[in-house]
C-alpha cells in the first residue's frame, strides 16, 4: 500500500474553525441499511458503462433495493433525464423515485407535499445536470431552503446519500457557482453574489467548494479565485466521467479521469482582484486514491504502489494556455511521471485591445511532493506546489525573426 503524502503543516489557523464534524448516523430506517450520510460529487458527462460510479451511487444508498429520489430540476429536458438516470439506477438494483419538480414541467410545484413524502421514503437523492440556476431558484428561492430541500437535508443527516452530476454536483457545497463562464473575469475579481456565485445546498463541510467538468474546461481558473475570496480550505475539481465520494473528512476518487483537490490551508493569498497567491497545494487523485481533509493526508490506491523518483534538476516545461482544453491534465501527467519537476503556463484573454492582466502559473514538485505510478499506466500526484501571479503581456507578443522575410 502506498504511503500517505507528507504535506505542509497548517499556517492559517482561522481556517481550521471552518472544519465541520463528521455527520453522525441517524436511526435505522429499515432495509436496505445505509451508512453515515455521504455526498457523491460527479463531474458530469457520466457514461452509462461507468460501473465504478453508478454502482457506488447504489451502494452508498444502501445497495440492492435502495430507493433513490431522482431530481431532474436542473435539466433542459426533465423527462429525458428522469428516464436516463432511472434506467441506470435500476440496472444496478436500485428503485428510482421520480421527483417531477422543474420550471420546465407544466404544473410543477416544489411546495407539493407529495414530493417531500417521496424524499422522506428514500434512502438517497440524485440531482441531474443542466443549469445550477434552475436548481437554486426551485429548491432554494431567495437563498433559503424550501421544504423540499429541507427534506433532502434531513435525509442526509439521518445517513442517506446525496449525489449530483454536472450542475447537480456544483450546488452541493455551501458556496456554489451559479453561472461563471468567463474564467479570466473570475481571476480578475468578477465573482458577484447572485450572478456568478450563490449559496449552495451545503452537503459538504463548509470549508469545501466543488466544481465540475473541471480539467477539460480549465475551471481551476474560476475555482481558485472563489477559494481565495471566501477563505475556503479546500477546492474539489471533479473531472468528467469521474466522481468524489465524501463522508465527513474522508474522500475517495472514483471513475475514469480523477479529482483535483486544491489545499489552500497553507496558501498565501496576495490579492483577489486580480488573483495572486503562493504555496497552494494540488493533489491529483486517480481512481481509488483517498484524501483525509482534516489531516491533509493523501494515500494512493494499492494498484499504484511504485514511487516515482522525481528528477533532481530538469528544465521547466512551458504551456502557452494552461486553461485550454485538456492542458492541465497533460501538465499534471508529465509531472506525475517524472518528466520534469516544474511547469510554467500562461493564461490570457483573446480580445484585441484588452489591457487587463494575464496570469502566470507555476507548478513545482518539491520535498513535499509525491508521485505514484501503477502497472496499468495510471498515476497519482500529491502535494504539488502552485503559485499564480498576474502579469502584463508584451504587445506584440512576438515579432519576425531577424533576417526572415516576414512579408507575404
Amino acid at each position: 500500500m502506498a504511503k500517505p503524502a507528507r504535506l505542509l503543516p497548517s499556517l492559517a489557523r482561522r481556517r481550521l474553525l471552518l472544519a465541520a464534524a463528521t455527520l453522525a448516523a441517524g436511526g435505522a430506517r429499515g432495509e436496505p441499511a445505509v451508512r453515515i450520510g455521504s455526498t457523491l460529487v460527479i463531474g458530469g458527462a457520466l457514461r452509462d458503462d461507468n460501473e465504478a460510479v453508478w454502482s457506488r451511487v447504489v451502494q452508498a444508498a444502501g445497495g440492492a433495493g435502495a430507493r433513490i429520489a431522482v431530481f431532474p430540476t436542473g435539466s433542459g429536458d426533465p423527462e429525458a433525464s428522469l428516464q436516463e438516470i432511472g434506467t441506470q439506477l435500476a440496472r444496478r438494483g436500485a428503485v428510482p423515485l421520480p421527483v417531477r419538480v422543474s420550471p420546465l414541467l407544466a404544473g410543477s410545484d416544489a411546495q407539493d407535499v407529495q414530493w417531500r413524502r417521496t424524499v422522506d421514503s428514500a434512502h438517497g437523492v440524485f440531482f441531474s445536470g443542466g443549469a445550477q440556476a434552475r436548481l437554486m431558484d426551485s429548491l432554494q428561492p431567495g437563498g433559503r431552503p424550501g421544504p423540499l430541500l429541507q427534506a433532502v437535508q434531513a435525509l442526509h443527516a439521518r445517513g442517506g446519500l446525496v449525489a449530483g452530476t454536472s450542475s447537480g454536483a456544483a450546488v452541493l457545497s455551501a458556496h456554489a457557482f451559479r453561472e461563471a463562464p468567463d474564467l479570466h473575469a473570475a481571476m480578475r475579481g468578477r465573482l458577484r453574489d447572485g450572478i456568478e456565485v450563490d449559496r449552495g445546498f451545503g452537503f459538504l463541510r463548509p470549508d469545501v467548494v466543488v466544481d465540475q467538468h473541471f480539467m477539460r474546461r480549465g475551471r481551476i481558473g474560476r475555482l481558485l479565485p472563489l477559494l481565495a475570496q471566501r477563505g475556503a480550505a479546500w477546492g474539489l475539481g471533479v473531472e468528467e466521467d469521474s466522481a468524489a465520494q465524501v463522508q465527513g473528512e474522508r474522500l475517495e476518487s472514483l471513475g475514469a479521469q480523477g479529482v483535483l483537490a486544491i489545499d489552500m490551508t497553507g496558501a498565501r493569498v496576495l490579492g483577489t482582484a486580480p488573483l495572486a497567491l503562493q504555496s497552494a497545494r494540488l493533489h491529483w487523485l486517480a481512481a481509488g486514491d483517498r484524501l483525509d481533509l482534516t489531516q491533509r493526508r493523501a494515500t494512493a490506491a494499492a494498484q499504484r504502489s511504485q514511487r516515482v523518483a522525481l528528477p533532481v534538476a530538469a528544465p521547466p516545461l512551458f504551456l502557452p494556455d494552461l486553461l485550454g482544453e485538456g492542458q492541465l491534465s497533460l501538465a499534471l501527467r508529465r509531472l506525475a511521471l517524472g518528466t520534469t519537476t516544474e511547469l510554467l503556463g500562461l493564461t490570457f484573454p483573446a480580445p484585441p485591445g484588452d489591457d487587463g492582466p494575464a496570469f502566470e502559473w507555476r507548478l513545482r514538485a518539491d520535498r513535499d511532493t509525491e508521485a505514484w505510478r501503477g502497472a496499468d499506466g495510471s498515476a497519482s500526484l500529491f502535494g504539488l506546489r502552485l503559485d499564480v501571479q498576474p502579469v502584463r503581456m508584451a504587445r506584440p507578443l512576438y515579432t519576425p525573426w531577424p533576417g526572415s522575410s516576414g512579408a507575404s
